[in-house]
């Protein structure tokens, strides 16, 4: 890596959050000798990279910078020599994320970005474009480090060390990071005076805190949060509380996308009336994301827009400045990070990515021991890590019967023939981004399997908008 001037390259560059990523950058800017930043896109997401590629120059000028920002459609003229690779990219847009939300609904399930059936497609669609940009990386930036942060992150960091064989990657996520940020003044203390320590994986991890006179103080913290003080639930999930009496057994924080495995009954009722009425997450993230372009396209704007809180990933750039900070200043900074697990769960393989408290450092990150979970914890971690690899291999091979398996080991998904029409009908609609089963669907076309009206209406309705 060169220790003059460095080439920072965002895959997925006309994403709403860039300009936090900016911002990151701005605030770290004695930290990193940066040169140019390249924004990398697909003609699809061509207008959003071109107005938020200007509002991210209008900043690094306001800043009285004289970083180069590049715009490109070519990610191979990007990556070449690149030191520093991030990912945020979302396979076939928002409109995948309608279908992920608005199929699974139909079937009186679940659908959400991460979870459940719409989680698993999520992965099928990144899969084989993640390992797309290794090998292109392989090529042409082997020394580089790549930082993903899009979702499921723990699953596309798996299939990057696993599949694509790239051992230098770090996955992050906003949800620890929010977690840090509002916890301590909960109970009157600084984010500086306390000790955290994250195990599980990504979306689905536990925590423990002790302050800074050696005292473990993870059940102050809950007490504080059922006195409904912000424990830092991020803006895409429903709050419903967790159960005192088993939280109060754990003696753990369970991270908030617990909630739709211990509250499962509340979250899908939650999540089929908004369904049936304000529309899906998805949809209500096009508005979201229509609002922010519109301010993004103003050329007076030179810094990030307060909106882009209502956004659920809301802090995840910023991790990943710190992340490309800490390695190339050989920080030794504590991030939860999905990772090797090297050990930290003794209740996981240790050649499996987990998600957990780590020191980042110029080696990458070091993973922080955590040990072992109690039987209920343990169970649930295996479960859903299995399931994960499940998912992965599905995705990188288009094994019908594995997708079909993952959707049975799925929590979410109530397993039998609703479940497998729910799989073939996700399919078919997700075509264009699913090449490794493409055989499958054509069968499945074949045979009559169709997207159901209903879906297909709420879809087409926000194609082309911004």
């Amino acid at each position: 890596m060169s220790h003059s001037a460095l080439k920072l390259v965002t895959i997925g560059g006309g994403s709403s959050y860039t300009p936090e990523l900016i911002e990151g950058f701005i605030k770290r800017q004695d930290q990193l000798p940066i040169k140019e930043i390249w924004l990398v896109d697909i003609p699809e997401g061509e207008k959003k990279l071109q107005i938020v590629g200007a509002m991210a120059k209008r900043m690094v000028k306001a800043a009285g910078l004289d970083w180069t920002v590049h715009l490109t459609l070519d990610r191979r003229e990007a990556l070449k020599d690149a030191d520093f690779v991030s990912t945020q990219f979302r396979v076939g847009l928002l409109e995948a994320r309608v279908k992920d939300e608005r199929i699974p609904g139909y079937y009186g399930m679940l659908g959400q970005e991460t979870n459940g059936a719409g989680g698993i497609f999520k992965a099928f669609r990144t899969v084989p474009v993640i390992l797309d940009i290794v090998k292109d990386m392989k090529e042409l930036c082997p020394n580089a480090w790549l930082i993903n942060f899009t979702n499921p992150s723990g699953m596309i960091t798996e299939a990057i060390r696993t599949y694509g064989h790239w051992d230098k990657v770090i996955g992050l996520c906003n949800v620890p990071v929010n977690a840090m940020l509002s916890e301590p003044a909960t109970i009157g203390k600084t984010r500086e005076e306390l000790t955290y320590k994250f195990a599980g994986i990504d979306h689905f991890h536990w925590h423990r805190v002790w302050d800074n006179t050696g005292r473990e103080v993870t059940m102050d913290i809950l007490k504080a949060m059922y006195a409904g003080r912000d424990g830092g639930l991020p803006k895409n999930i429903f709050d419903v509380q967790f159960f005192r009496e088993q939280v109060d057994q754990m003696k753990m924080i369970p991270c908030a996308y617990h909630r739709y495995y211990y509250r499962e009954e509340e979250m899908l009722k939650h999540s089929l009336d908004e369904w049936q009425g304000v529309g899906t997450r998805a949809q209500q993230v096009m508005q979201i994301e229509h609002e922010l372009f519109q301010l993004y396209q103003d050329p007076n704007l030179d810094h990030k827009p307060a909106q882009l809180a209502q956004r659920g990933g809301a802090h995840y750039s910023d991790a990943a400045c710190e992340a490309i900070a800490s390695i190339y200043g050989d920080k030794h900074t504590h991030m939860v990070v999905s990772t090797l697990n090297q050990g930290a769960i003794p209740d996981l393989p240790e050649d499996h990515v987990v998600e957990v408290s780590a020191v980042i450092s110029a080696s990458g990150a070091l993973p922080i021991a955590f040990g072992r979970f109690q039987p209920a914890e343990r169970g649930w971690l295996q479960l859903m890590k299995n399931m994960e690899l499940v998912i992965d291999e599905a995705a990188a091979t288009g094994d019908y019967g594995l997708a079909l398996q993952a959707f049975t080991m799925n929590p979410m998904i109530t397993s039998g023939q609703r479940a497998k029409d729910m799989l073939d009908e996700m399919l078919v609609a997700n075509e264009k981004d699913l090449p490794q089963f493409a055989g499958k669907i054509k069968a499945l076309k074949a045979a009559g399997v169709t997207v159901h009206d209903e879906v297909a209406a709420h879809i087409d309705e926000h194609i082309g908008q911004i």
